[in-house]
């Protein structure tokens, strides 16, 4: 922590999809409640645009640094996404504590994910449940690990 917030990772589908980009925007903007959130770009309606002139490299290493960086990583894995997945396991083995959310009705949740006890899994209906569920984790400090 710098300043005393927590600096949060907030890790979404990219280029696996953005069906999820506005509830991403949203959830975003509560996490900025609770601290810096590092990665406001997974929720724009034009990161691809924003991205354009990135490199993957430049892309891989920005984002590894900002896990390294991160006090605590939140992700969104209703849409499959292997650059999400990534980032969990590169924040696993970085020791950072991780929390989970999906929407159930949308699918399962891969079992690499649900079956690895360092990572709290929250099933969520909508916005407004999934904001009451981080309002919880965020006030007890209720992730993998500790911050």
């Amino acid at each position: 922590m710098t300043d005393g917030r927590l600096r949060i990772y907030f890790a979404g589908s990219i280029r696996g999809g953005r069906e999820d980009a506005a509830l991403y925007r949203e959830l975003i903007a509560f996490l900025s409640e609770k601290g810096e959130v590092l990665t406001e770009h997974v929720g724009a309606a034009d990161v691809r645009e924003r991205e354009k002139d990135l490199s993957d490299r430049e892309i891989y290493e920005r984002d590894v640094a900002l896990i390294r960086a991160c006090d605590v990583l939140v992700a969104e894995c209703t849409r499959p996404s292997l650059g999400v997945g990534y980032e969990l396991a590169y924040a696993e083995a970085a020791g950072k504590p991780c929390l989970l959310l999906y929407r159930g009705e949308e699918g399962t949740l891969s079992a690499m994910l649900s079956g690895n006890a360092a990572f709290p899994v929250y099933r969520y209906a909508d916005a407004d449940e999934a904001k009451r569920i981080l309002d919880a984790a965020f006030a007890a400090r209720d992730f993998a690990g500790s911050v």
